[in-house]
């Protein structure tokens, strides 16, 4: 398909990258990457096996002289040493604690301070919260081994230390469903009372006036709502607007078109859909890429008057900038459940704002939703406590340390062509359809690609999404995100003690940001090689390339004449931006060619503009690994 504009530059993602050495090989022992950190338990226990530990002896209570010697001394004599110990830090629903009381002891231990927390973990193998207790290293570290898994009744996980709990062997499990319903009501709540003034005339009625022309309202029916990220709450809050009268679109890259279609709602550009909307409600998930992503250029972008609900993340505004947009009346009123500080300070100019309508954080908060979340999260944890793997489980098991080894680079190669894809892929439909090809000297039955396909299933959803992608649940979020991945091993004529001579990745039904990415059958193409233990880029669409994935990437299409390296590294170099690898790829002589640049710095969109100017290219597109 053709690229969407001619000249086109891709939004950068900020994301740190891996980097090693080129004297290393595929066969090196590398450092533990980011990922496996994060989703691969790396704790002492794996290092007394060089065996795979399989899942259940990971939750299980580990046979090791270690913790044998804390048994005695740590296990709480309140509680039978038969019987789990679970510690309730927050409150958390009837029927949940009752599910937990069937499988274990229960300790109900709320408003804990972090040395209290500390000294009680010790003897408790499970550890429930909610999103007001930290579990940062310094109690993993307390429970000395002994804590198997931590639940957070909830969504989000940002209070729980990822890497510390698999370093530490212990699973955490989220309940990311139970609140769906209640969280869009609350958005309905929020957007109607809006709408009629309800706050603002309840506190004048209290304070004596009688003020009915100063709340005059506006009407819902035929205005315009753009529902910003279409997963579980926001499709809900769509539906029950729909009911309202209104017009529905939505901006979600992974949501399919005929999801939205089914419930009469339009998928639409980001752009598209702030510039368009009456209502703009927030339902994306808070990454480094979302983080005060509706700031001064966004709020620019808005039909002046435009109104903004959030009871999705606070982190989503810059709350300075939103101040500002009410005062200009770009944006006439913000209704906001959700802050960047909870509790934001008492003299928050936001909170005080007369155009805003705000509450404490009730997203889920009705007695359905907490109910439902208590129960969610008592069966993830009672199934992690008895060995087993929820869904919900947003880190992963361990993974034999010999694999590892092995795979260490082509694991980054494959998370790295997965981010490759997502920015090379453009339109309003998002990715539906994946087909991974691996070429190996060995066998097929020989090669288990399930922890490379996790790894493309990360690069591709986690830039956008506040999914965290492990070897557990990839298949499973790829799923509920509507994405389908095939794969392929193709037995070439390579030396089989590498796993891997190469990752091609097609995406198939969609537009490309980059035309010169769309190959000859029409799909948007990239693929890759593990040079000297190092990740490259080798092919894009039909040009082979040869370019090192470390850092940035600038891809240009230009025509094949004399000079253009030089004119494209003296823009760079004269502001600043350092190339580290440079690569040259064509069809024909003195036709077409691409140029791969791989810079180490983020060139601004001044330099990026500059290259765009360059008479001989044709298209470009700064891609951020």
């Amino acid at each position: 398909m053709a690229s969407s504009s001619a000249k086109s530059l891709l939004s950068s993602t900020h994301f740190a990258s891996f980097h090693r050495s080129p004297e290393s090989n595929s066969n090196s022992n590398s450092p533990v990457l980011p990922f496996l950190q994060s989703s691969i338990s790396t704790s002492s226990v794996s290092l007394r096996s060089s065996n795979l530990i399989p899942v259940r002896s990971v939750l299980k209570t580990v046979e090791s002289s270690e913790l044998d010697a804390r048994s005695s001394d740590l296990v709480d004599p309140t509680f039978p040493n038969d019987r789990s110990t679970i510690l309730v830090a927050e409150k958390l629903g009837e029927a949940g604690l009752k599910l937990l009381r069937s499988f274990g002891n229960v300790d109900c231990a709320y408003d804990l301070s972090p040395e209290e927390l500390c000294a009680k973990i010790s003897s408790c193998d499970a550890l429930i919260v909610r999103s007001g207790t930290k579990v940062n290293r310094q109690v993993f570290e307390a429970a000395k081994g002994r804590l198997k898994v931590v639940g957070r009744a909830g969504v989000g996980i940002d209070n729980v230390d990822l890497q510390a709990a698999t370093e530490f062997g212990c699973l955490v499990v989220n309940a990311p469903t139970a609140n769906t319903i209640a969280a869009a009501e609350h958005g309905i709540a929020l957007l109607t009372a809006m709408a009629r003034n309800v706050a603002q005339a309840d506190a004048s009625m209290k304070a004596g006036k009688w003020e009915r022309s100063k709340y005059v309202g506006v009407s819902l029916v035929g205005k315009t709502l753009a529902v910003m990220g279409f997963g579980k709450v926001g499709s809900e809050m769509a539906r029950r607007a729909k009911g309202l009268g209104m017009q529905v679109i939505a901006h979600d890259p992974y949501t399919p078109v005929d999801r939205a279609r089914a419930i009469g709602v339009e998928l639409v550009s980001f752009n598209q859909a702030i510039s368009t909307a009456d209502f703009i409600s927030l339902h994306m998930p808070l990454t480094p890429t979302t983080t005060k992503l509706f700031n001064d250029d966004t709020f620019g972008l808005m039909k002046k008057g435009a109104r903004l609900i959030n009871v999705g993340r606070g982190g989503l505004i810059d709350e300075d900038a939103l101040i500002k947009a009410l005062d200009s009346g770009v944006v006439s009123q913000a209704a906001l459940d959700v802050f960047v500080e909870e509790p934001p300070p008492q003299d928050s100019k936001l909170v005080q704002h007369k155009n805003v309508t705000v509450t404490p954080h009730l997203g889920a908060s009705t007695k359905e939703a907490q109910e439902g979340v208590a129960i969610e999260i008592a069966e993830a944890v009672v199934g992690a406590l008895n060995g087993e793997l929820s869904a919900t489980a947003v880190n992963a098991p361990m993974v034999a340390p010999e694999v590892l080894t092995e795979l260490a680079p082509y694991v980054i190669l494959a998370e790295k062509l997965g981010r490759l894809a997502v920015q090379l892929v453009g339109g309003g439909k998002g990715i539906k359809s994946i087909k991974v090809v691996y070429r190996s000297g060995r066998a097929p039955d020989d090669l288990d690609t399930r922890l490379l396909r996790a790894m493309i299933t990360k690069g591709i959803i986690e830039p956008i999404s506040d999914s965290h992608i492990n070897l557990v649940n990839a298949d499973f979020t790829a799923k509920q995100k509507g994405l389908r991945i095939s794969e392929e091993r193709v037995l070439v004529d390579a030396p089989p003690e590498f796993p891997v001579e190469s990752i091609q990745i097609l995406v198939s039904n969609v537009e490309s940001k980059f035309g010169s990415a769309v190959s000859e059958t029409g799909e948007v193409a990239m693929e890759g090689k593990v040079k000297y233990g190092v990740p490259h880029l080798t092919r894009v669409g039909w040009f082979d390339v040869d370019v090192s994935l470390e850092g940035n990437l600038i891809l240009c299409r230009q025509v094949d004449q004399p000079g253009m390296i030089g004119r494209v590294g003296n823009i760079l170099g004269e502001n600043n931006v350092n190339v580290n690898f440079m690569s040259v790829g064509r069809t024909v002589r003195k036709k077409r060619a691409i140029m791969a640049i791989g810079v180490d710095e983020v060139p601004t969109k001044d330099t990026l503009a500059k290259i765009g100017q360059v008479a001989a290219v044709e298209e470009f597109v700064f891609l951020n690994l």
